[in-house]
């Protein structure tokens, strides 16, 4: 998928704390980890042995001065030994990968007993209001991506699908966080770190136009009058949890 900017990645994605508990709970008495993907080190659960492994340079460049090991490398050439921790997680990274199958079965290698995957539902995300109404042009751009359980899947491992609600106030900007403020989207700094505005470029110019209009007059709040009491939604973010 599209580049984002790393410049502004740390500012605006921001580890969401209810989103890291269910991560962490999601990897169980592990107590390594190998974080595919890691970035600028979110979600990295602080109780537990964890390498990081991350191909940019910019996103390794911001990750805290306290943060795990990191070792730049591709998801799809690991290099770590078979078994290297007793888990392995990825986090928003897979859509990015060139070689998914590759990647994944790389992530069964080095972990001993479980895989966490955050990933979406890609049907319900084009769902999601900001794309159904605005911007269908990211529906298209994601036409390729997997669904949770072919996530499943091609790990090989049992598995189960874990709905992640987002929080009306998630700290992490990832495309769906800013499902109750509608007004993010129109910050230019916000849309840098999400990278399919990068990826689409002035494409998502009318729409996001649209956007503004709507609300500036109000049309989007009474459109949308029920979303505005509601402290938690199904957007489509999904925890694949595979294996013991």
């Amino acid at each position: 998928m599209g580049p984002y900017s790393v410049a502004t990645y740390a500012a605006s994605r921001r580890a969401d704390p209810r989103i890291g508990a269910l991560i962490r709970a999601s990897l169980g008495s592990s107590r390594s980890v190998v974080n595919v993907g890691a970035g600028a080190g979110s979600y990295e659960p602080d109780d537990l042995d964890v390498v990081a492994v991350e191909p940019s340079a910019g996103m390794i460049a911001q990750r805290p001065p306290d943060a795990a090991p990191v070792v730049q490398a591709r998801a799809e050439e690991l290099p770590l030994a078979d078994d290297a921790a007793d888990a392995a997680m990825a986090v928003l990274t897979i859509h990015h990968w060139s070689e998914l199958g590759r990647g994944l079965a790389e992530l069964r290698r080095v972990a001993r007993r479980r895989v966490v995957v955050l990933h979406w539902e890609p049907a319900l995300a084009r769902r999601f209001w900001l794309v159904e109404e605005y911007l269908p042009e990211i529906a298209e751009y994601e036409r390729d991506v997997v669904t949770p359980d072919e996530v499943g899947k091609l790990i090989g491992l049992p598995y189960e699908v874990v709905p992640v609600p987002l929080p009306q106030d998630c700290t992490d900007g990832f495309l769906g966080a800013y499902w109750r403020r509608p007004e993010a989207y129109l910050d230019a700094t916000v849309r840098a770190s999400i990278s399919v505005f990068p990826a689409l470029g002035d494409a998502v110019a009318p729409g996001l136009e649209r956007l503004r209009r709507d609300v500036e007059s109000g049309a989007w709040a009474a459109a949308h009058a029920g979303l505005l009491g509601r402290d938690e939604l199904d957007v489509g973010y999904r925890l694949v949890v595979a294996g013991a």
